[in-house]
């Protein structure tokens, strides 16, 4: 069974957001292994520097690297990445997979996004959408895309 970890900078506040993601660990549980992870967002205050949101970057990158494993894959999300369709995510899952990538990171950066070296880390830089959305909800977002990934892969009604 498939490891999947989503990595957060910033914890989830809202009730109704962490209803959703309960659901989706739910969900996930019998597709795959599940491992959700918050790391704390650096406070800056209303209106930083670019300067004071470069080293905020910085140490939320190091507090990443800690918790990156070796061997698996690293997707970032990051509104300069790939838009993909749920099929395209699907297809991408399984080849990782088939490459020997028994383990997929997800990466969600805090509100000022990701530090550049995690970016260029990265196996797949991912957007959801020219859009910008909260991190919490990109966070329900992206549990009901792997979701929705691993239905696909079974052929399931789910994805019509």
């Amino acid at each position: 069974m498939q490891k999947i970890t989503v990595l957060c900078v910033g914890k989830l506040k809202e009730a109704f957001y962490e209803q959703a993601v309960k659901e989706y660990e739910k969900r996930l549980s019998r597709c795959c292994k599940l491992e959700l992870l918050e790391l704390p967002e650096q406070r800056l205050g209303d209106e930083p520097s670019e300067a004071e949101i470069r080293q905020a970057l910085k140490k939320e990158a190091a507090l990443v690297e800690q918790k990156l494993s070796k061997g698996g894959a690293l997707i970032a999300m990051c509104i300069e990445g790939q838009e993909m369709s749920s099929v395209a995510l699907s297809q991408k899952m399984q080849q990782l997979a088939a490459r020997g990538a028994s383990q997929l990171t997800f990466l969600i950066g805090s509100s000022f996004g990701l530090d550049g070296d995690l970016k260029k880390k990265a196996d797949l830089r991912l957007s959801m959408s020219p859009m910008t959305f909260p991190h919490h909800l990109a966070r329900v977002m992206l549990l009901e895309q792997i979701y929705r990934a691993y239905q696909i892969e079974a052929g399931t009604k789910y994805h019509k």
